[in-house]
């Protein structure tokens, strides 16, 4: 047995390091293809040494580029490598031109794929990750699904039952496995002049949030308007390729605390003292709703709709005025909820149904 594993965005190093772990324990051969879709080691390398994750066998140095360039030079590579390394299956995680890549390459040389995560639905055309998942999980022999709600999903866009196995979201593993860690190792509150639930903690990176100026410039008037709503500072570990924007459309952000972004650890540290979570991410709704802490997305959609349904979670777009009454919302509503996405023991599912179909 030989698996493939395709990643190359800081969540799929998160999310697939659980899959990882369980492979190592078992003694299951696996290589890993990292596209480096993310161009900055302070975006992923230092996951893995964090994460204490074996190196890439396969660094492909893609960085950032228009879509189809980036999908192409990704597809051409990882052909060649699983071409020289004939796996038993490739398995890849999420939403991004690399999880497409590789699934891609994969099912054109009618290699077994699983696609982790599979399932979930903006039904947003506009989000490029929305195409993606739709393909992937077309394309894909083993669709893992972290709730019946995607399951649901799949069966009602025809795919076959056979294929699909809800088996939980490796983002709870990753979660329970480290926010110990995280507590007593990072320093981070302190750097940053930050007390415990005393702070707003936000992400942004989505193209419809940061790509075009006026888009920019209304996410702009929304974070600065936070900490008047909240009465509380705001902290923004803020995107290469946000911070770019800015710079692009002169734009400025006053009254937040811009850093660079963050290793897993001080994050998950910010995540589990943060009073309340603003973000544009999914993976990110999904830890805040894991670690008990109200969130706020800054869109109009969400794949992740167990997060309010749980109570955990309120969509407001770029609202100002949404904004004010999702924090009125939360500040009335006890931070207990029970947790959607699993027990843990996600990985070890994973590895399970694959071991048990070949």
């Amino acid at each position: 047995m030989k698996i493939g594993i395709v990643l190359g965005t800081r969540p799929e190093i998160i999310k697939m390091a659980p899959v990882i772990r369980v492979l190592e324990h078992r003694k299951i051969g696996y290589f890993i293809i990292h596209s480096n879709q993310h161009y900055s080691a302070n975006m992923d390398a230092v996951f893995f040494q964090e994460l204490q994750l074996p190196a890439p066998q396969y660094n492909l140095g893609i960085g950032s580029a228009d879509h189809g360039n980036q999908t192409g030079r990704m597809l051409v590579q990882i052909e060649k490598i699983l071409l020289q390394e004939h796996p038993d299956v490739v398995l890849a995680q999420g939403d991004t031109n690399t999880v497409l890549s590789g699934i891609l390459a994969a099912a054109k040389q009618n290699i077994p794929t699983g696609h982790v995560e599979a399932g979930l639905r903006s039904y947003d055309r506009r989000m490029p990750e929305e195409k993606n998942r739709v393909i992937c999980d077309v394309l894909s022999d083993y669709l893992f699904a972290p709730t019946p709600v995607q399951e649901n999903i799949l069966w009602g866009e025809g795919i076959p039952k056979e294929r699909i196995f809800v088996v939980g979201n490796t983002i709870v593993d990753a979660v329970y496995h480290h926010k110990d860690l995280a507590q007593n190792t990072s320093k981070i509150l302190t750097t940053l002049n930050l007390h415990s639930k005393q702070f707003v903690l936000v992400t942004a990176h989505r193209s419809l949030n940061v790509d075009s100026k006026p888009s920019l410039e209304q996410l702009t008037q929304l974070l600065q308007a936070i900490p008047s709503i909240t009465g509380l500072p705001v902290v923004y570990p803020i995107h290469p390729r946000t911070k770019a924007n800015l710079e692009k459309f002169h734009l400025r952000m006053k009254g937040v605390t811009l850093t660079e972004p963050l290793g897993y650890l001080d994050f998950l540290a910010l995540e589990q003292h943060a009073h309340l979570i603003v973000t544009d991410s999914g993976g990110i709704q999904e830890e805040a709703c894991i670690l008990q802490v109200p969130c706020i997305t800054i869109r109009e959609n969400t794949e992740r709709p167990e997060t309010i349904t749980s109570g955990a979670n309120r969509l407001v777009g770029l609202s100002v005025e949404k904004f004010k009454q999702a924090v009125a919302h939360h500040s009335k509503q006890k931070t207990e909820w029970t947790n959607p996405f699993g027990d843990g023991h996600t990985a070890e599912r994973i590895v399970e149904v694959i071991l048990s179909k070949q």
